[in-house]
């Protein structure tokens, strides 16, 4: 027969096992010099996006790639026969910034944009981004992710290490998933399957540096179950100029244990 202290003890033992272990973060740091940021603007309802689609899966698909990669899926192709289920006014209005910065009349798909510009030759962008990552970066990111629950917590944290260019500048993350695909029904790519890579699932706007030329940025992202890597994207932009000052890119995958 078990005393009343034993059972109290037993009861405690097991309420302790029972309550929830927090893995500690899972954290990343930018480089000293800088990682670009290139962007597609696209969609499933435009024919001519499916090669600048394969054009980013291609060049940017292993851990090695010279720059980190976002996808935007525009919404303004929604209404001409087929809905892009990737699409977000969000992204439409990001683009609609990057041709005001640019400087242009219009937006477009496919669009690809370096580093805030506008890249009408993004089939030769190798030697470009080569020159870009030589350049020291002004600003230093640093990711965390930790699980909680079926959720992932980010926190993103951001330094100036250059003060004169920060001016404006604001932190942003993105989540992302690669290894998408579907099968188009109606539209200008009817009976065509497209897989897409880097798609930007949340974009997450931007936080201002303070005085001390210090940012920070927390949101809360659910996993979707569809795609084969997810990824966290965190970057400092000039949303006014276009100028990005650094990008750092963490694959999930990284952070299981």
């Amino acid at each position: 027969m078990t005393t009343l202290l034993q059972q109290f003890a037993v009861a405690s033992v097991a309420a302790v096992l029972a309550m929830p272990v927090h893995a500690s973060p899972c954290v990343a740091h930018s480089a000293a010099t800088l990682t670009p940021l290139v962007e597609l603007y696209t969609s499933e309802g435009c024919s001519s996006c499916p090669p600048a689609d394969r054009w980013l899966s291609q060049t940017f698909g292993g851990s090695a790639s010279a720059a980190n990669a976002l996808a935007f899926h525009v919404d303004y192709w929604d209404d001409t026969g087929w809905k892009d289920r990737f699409s977000s006014h969000t992204f439409t209005d990001r683009q609609q910034q990057v041709a005001n910065a640019n400087h242009a009349s219009f937006v477009y798909t496919p669009q690809v944009v370096v580093q805030g510009r506008s890249a009408t030759e993004w089939r030769d962008l190798a030697p470009r981004l080569i020159a870009l990552e030589a350049k020291p970066a002004a600003v230093t990111i640093t990711l965390a992710v930790s699980a909680e629950g079926d959720a992932q917590s980010v926190e993103a944290i951001a330094d100036v290490t250059d003060k004169s260019r920060v001016d404006g500048a604001k932190l942003y993350v993105a989540t992302t998933s690669s290894g998408l695909s579907t099968q188009v029904r109606a539209g200008e790519n009817r009976g065509e399957t497209l897989h897409h890579d880097h798609v930007v699932r949340t974009l997450t706007q931007g936080a201002t540096f303070d005085a001390g030329g210090h940012a920070k940025l927390t949101t809360r992202w659910t996993r979707p179950a569809e795609g084969e890597i997810h990824t966290i994207v965190a970057f400092v932009q000039d949303p006014a100029r276009g100028d990005v000052l650094q990008s750092l890119a963490l694959p999930l995958a990284r952070c299981q244990r």
